[in-house]
């Protein structure tokens, strides 16, 4: 009987040290990219996870056009897709401008 307890009590140590190495990371970056991409603006450089990389044109509720290139061809990804923003905005505030990996 004894020895059932300690069996029990050593699967909720291990569930629970699951959790905090494993799942709780997860969450917090999930939500870090769902705030990054609600925060995309027209202007803003993105960075798809295919790669691509590209000036924001428009924006819908679950879609984004993106520019991609100097002779302006226009792609429409979903929102999902964008890997990284990278317009900085507190910069933009400090500095008056973006900073921009494009060439103008």
């Amino acid at each position: 009987m004894q020895g059932n307890w300690w069996m029990i009590i050593y699967i909720v140590v291990i569930i629970g040290v699951m959790y905090f190495v494993m799942i709780r990371p997860q969450k917090k970056k999930q939500k870090e990219e769902q705030k990054m991409r609600e925060s995309i603006q027209v202007g803003d450089e993105l960075l798809t996870i295919g790669g691509i990389f590209g000036r924001v044109v428009s924006l819908k509720e679950d879609s984004i056009t993106i520019e991609s290139s100097a002779d302006h061809s226009k792609i429409k990804i979903a929102k999902w897709a964008v890997s990284q923003n990278l317009t900085i905005h507190e910069e933009a505030a400090d500095s008056g401008e973006k900073k921009s990996f494009f060439k103008k």
